[in-house]
């Protein structure tokens, strides 16, 4: 068994495709119809083949719960891992992306936390 699929609810989902891949520079993998949504995947551009992630409509009000709730309690919806956290952190803030935690050292790890702007907290983390 192995992880092929992620998902992240997001409240747009062109915006969300924009952010994640003009801003975080991710890939987009899938792009199909489903009604009046999308199966929109994008990928790390490291690795094309590797897990998808799947920029979920937040239309179901369970998931419009979800995302604000976790989002005002400063938890982020998922993580992504970086080279380097600082070197990231300054390339995203030139970019205009908004952190809510600076790099921060955390025993063998430093992380950073940011702002999607599609309703998620990122955070992404150097080991």
């Amino acid at each position: 068994m192995r992880i092929t699929h992620t998902s992240i609810f997001v409240s747009d989902q062109d915006e969300a495709l924009k952010f994640y891949t003009e801003i975080l520079g991710f890939v987009k993998k899938q792009d199909l119809p489903i009604g009046k949504f999308r199966w929109l995947t994008v990928v790390s551009s490291d690795d094309v083949d590797g897990p998808e992630l799947l920029l979920e409509p937040n239309d179901n009000p369970v998931s419009q719960t979800y995302q604000k709730g976790i989002f005002a309690q400063n938890i982020p919806a998922t993580l992504f891992s970086v080279r380097d956290a600082r070197v990231e952190y300054e390339r995203l803030k030139s970019l205009g992306v908004v952190f809510i935690t600076p790099p921060t050292e955390m025993n063998d790890v430093i992380i950073a936390v940011f702002n999607d702007t599609c309703g998620n907290l990122i955070q992404i983390v150097q080991t």
